[in-house]
């Protein structure tokens, strides 16, 4: 079937190779930021766009406007943005808008807050037009990361602030087109040496997927789980845990520096197991680097974690807790791998227990029961039941006498009650204190996790 390209991106097409540049002197920037509808990786749509068209004084042309993008916001989109499917009803659609979109960059490098997310955007909305739409990038993360490397944050919301920059409208197209245009303005001044902005800047093509690539990257879903990278020869070079894997090994394909220039010049074979659960895929990740040492892994095999908060002999008035360096100690409430993080966490346990300070000895003492079963898997015979690869699946974390070891996947109750049928779906691995860190921190921060007692 033949697909019919709007008249507007035809003319448009014809219209780029006659359109010059209003100023001939240094470089021309397109600010821009997007709004896109969320979903599934190369799903999305924009539904808000703003361009400030910017000659390094100051702007020349400008064009905000929201987009009806032919598909539904996700819910969490929604509520970050304020924007909903009514409100775009009566908007022009992307094709009655790329015109002026091509006009308005013409000539110009994109500049973005993480420009690889809006120009993919960009570029597949073009695409679905039947049009290559293609324009050199400037990412301002990786330029403040250049130029402002002591900042606490890179994100856009926190940099501006630390800064005194005045920010409205977050999250929404214009508010952070302009965040992004005074954080451009001030990084173009400390850039003194004025080659740190060309350093920045990617060709048109970077970030593009060759042939070979762009097939690797179709076959992969986009769920949550583990993927290996081969070369030619079935080498492992690489392993990594993300919550998609389709999108993830795409950023390997498009990122630039040493380690993303050797993965796109040396995989040829992506493969990939789902798991559903983040603390499994976390799990499988670190044991299988132990096992494999991949070629490329830049990370150190980690086997241990170095502080614990620990249970003392105070009481609720004077704090019950503690932070000590880890040799295998008992009552051990949670693991840190920085003292500073146990000392936090310690601290936030500890005021909590300053409630119980009048309270009786009996009530205290249910009170660091319920913390222990909370956080720690220190002695404990226990699974963690979190999600599986599909519906009705669950994913299981087995733990004995306070060790990870092992996981799998049930889809029946009684599977999960019987001890002994569990043991035989269960993958077995002799965890070690990385694995007890990995999952004592998820256990902090992922409440929902089912912790299940089998005493």
């Amino acid at each position: 079937m033949t697909k019919v390209v709007p008249w507007c991106v035809l003319e448009a097409v014809s219209l780029v190779q006659e359109i010059t540049t209003k100023s001939s002197v240094g470089l021309i920037y397109a600010i821009l930021d997007i709004e896109s509808t969320g979903g599934k990786y190369n799903e999305e749509g924009i539904m808000e766009i703003a361009i400030h068209r910017f000659n390094g004084l100051q702007v020349e042309d400008k064009f905000i406007g929201l987009i009806n993008p032919e598909r539904k916001i996700q819910p969490f989109v929604a509520n970050l943005t304020g924007i909903n499917n009514k409100m775009l009803q009566s908007a022009p659609k992307f094709h009655e808008v790329a015109k002026r979109i091509i006009e308005i960059t013409d000539n110009a490098v994109i500049v973005a807050h993480n420009a690889q997310f809006d120009y993919r955007i960009l570029r597949t909305e073009f695409r679905r037009l039947g049009y290559d739409y293609k324009r050199k990038t400037l990412c301002t993360v990786d330029l403040s990361k250049k130029l402002l490397p002591d900042a606490e944050s890179h994100s856009l919301g926190k940099l501006v602030r630390s800064l005194g920059i005045p920010v409205t409208d977050r999250h929404r197209a214009n508010g952070d087109a302009l965040a992004t245009l005074k954080l451009f303005k001030l990084l173009l001044t400390k850039d003194s040496g004025k080659t740190i902005i060309t350093e920045v800047i990617r060709e048109e093509s970077s970030g593009e997927l060759s042939h070979k690539q762009l097939d690797m990257v179709e076959q992969l879903p986009s769920e949550t789980g583990v993927y290996y990278l081969y070369s030619k020869k079935g080498e492992l070079l690489y392993i990594g845990k993300t919550k998609n894997i389709k999108k993830r090994v795409n950023q390997h394909f498009t990122n630039v520096g040493d380690l993303a220039r050797k993965l796109q010049k040396e995989t040829k074979e992506v493969t990939f197991e789902i798991t559903g659960s983040d603390v499994i895929a976390l799990l499988k990740e670190q044991f299988e680097k132990e096992n494999n040492r991949p070629k490329l892994q830049p990370d150190k095999v980690k086997t241990g974690f170095q502080y614990g908060v620990y249970l003392t002999g105070g009481s609720a008035g004077e704090g019950f807790f503690r932070v000590e360096k880890n040799y295998g100690q008992p009552n051990r409430l949670s693991s840190f791998a920085s003292k500073k993080a146990a000392a936090d966490f310690a601290q936030k346990i500890n005021m909590e227990l300053r409630g119980y300070s009048n309270k009786t000895t009996e009530e205290q003492q249910n009170a660091l029961q319920a913390l222990f079963l909370r956080y720690s898997i220190d002695g404990r015979n226990a699974i963690l039941i979190d999600k599986g690869r599909a519906q009705g699946e669950k994913g299981v974390v087995l733990i004995q006498k306070g060790r990870f070891r092992g996981y799998g996947f049930t889809e029946l109750n009684h599977q999960l009650n019987n001890i002994s049928i569990l043991e035989n779906l269960i993958t077995p691995i002799n965890g070690n204190d990385y694995a007890t860190f990995i999952i004592e921190s998820v256990l902090r921060r992922k409440h929902r996790l089912k912790v299940v007692d089998l005493n």
